[in-house]
């Protein structure tokens, strides 16, 4: 299976993996004008009316953008994340204002629902599916999805536990399409090595975090340019599923890091003694990243992180290159 057109012509091998909160159309917008996939979750519109208003905002902007005389690369594609699952009352009709303005690629997780496969293909548009074992690979595929991408130990947010390296192997055993790798991936040089072991993209979301584009607190950014892998913590204590979270910021609510909990479904989870009304929220009070973090030593603008990790992946690629001329 060849790589779809529509991402063919990137700056870099590299989509934006959607961030809850944190991705609306001003960081979107950005990531696509430095030709790089940008993409955001549907539910980060709210109310679900505003959906459409972002997505026409994107569109007409990106579309201006292209037209403009000059550009060095071209503006990339950008795509809508969901979460197509019972939890998510919103994702049949946040698919619906998908299908109608014809986005350009779906990006869904934890259920790859073939109806909507169907839909998206015939506006001739890409469906991605987010998957963290050989198993949801495997009922992907069979759904028609165009291409996987694989979130493997010390992604940031829902990650999974498997080492990329293993992972991709097994997947690309039964997969000849598009295969996107998330995990730790922070610079360009880790971008190629992605591309090196058999991907056909990285999937990279913390390092957006570290930009004034991204729609996060001050404080937050400051805690992924001062944190390191040692800080990240896998827990599925704050939402039920597994994630990677700041260890800092599970300290800042009055919690031990290296103490957790296991989790009580049924039971509310507390700020702290003094102040029991107020509740742990992910992503508001506990932050999630990935173990990339520790990579990240600045706040940038996306543009010019872009213009780093283009600097830092062509210069891996002479680097390889002369090892490989000399092996």
């Amino acid at each position: 299976m060849s790589i779809p057109a529509s991402l063919q012509h990137l700056r870099l091998p590299i989509i934006c993996s959607p961030l809850f909160i944190a991705s609306q159309p001003r960081l979107v917008i950005e990531q696509c004008k430095a030709g790089l996939v940008g993409s955001f979750p549907a539910l980060n519109a709210r109310p679900a009316t505003q959906l459409a208003d972002w997505i026409d905002e994107i569109s007409e902007t990106l579309a201006s953008a292209a037209s403009e005389p000059g550009r060095e690369y071209p503006v990339a594609p950008f795509a809508v994340n969901q979460i197509d699952h019972a939890s998510n009352p919103r994702v049949d009709e946040d698919m619906k204002v998908c299908v109608d303005r014809k986005v350009p690629m779906i990006i869904s997780s934890l259920r790859a629902h073939k109806e909507f496969i169907d839909e998206v293909h015939r506006y001739g548009g890409v469906y991605f599916h987010d998957v963290i074992n050989i198993r949801h690979a495997r009922k992907a595929i069979e759904a028609g999805v165009d291409g996987l991408i694989l979130v493997c130990a010390g992604a940031g947010g829902h990650a999974g536990t498997m080492s990329p390296f293993a992972l991709l192997s097994e997947v690309r055993e039964i997969f000849d399409g598009p295969i996107v790798l998330a995990g730790a991936i922070s610079t360009g040089s880790g971008v190629l090595a992605a591309i090196a072991a058999g991907a056909d993209f990285a999937y990279m979301g913390t390092r957006w975090l570290a930009t004034p584009e991204a729609v996060v607190s001050d404080a937050y950014r400051q805690m992924i340019v001062d944190s390191a892998a040692a800080d990240i913590r896998y827990t599925d204590y704050f939402s039920g599923v597994s994630g990677n979270y700041l260890g800092k910021s599970i300290a800042a609510v009055g919690m031990d890091p290296d103490q957790i909990p296991k989790r009580d479904p049924d039971k509310r989870l507390d700020m702290s003694e003094k102040d029991t009304k107020a509740k742990i929220k992910p992503w508001r009070d506990v932050w999630s990243a990935g173990q990339g973090v520790g990579t990240i030593h600045s706040v940038q603008t996306v543009r010019e992180m872009a213009d780093q990790l283009d600097h830092e992946y062509h210069a891996a690629a002479v680097r390889t290159a002369r090892i490989a001329a000399s092996a």
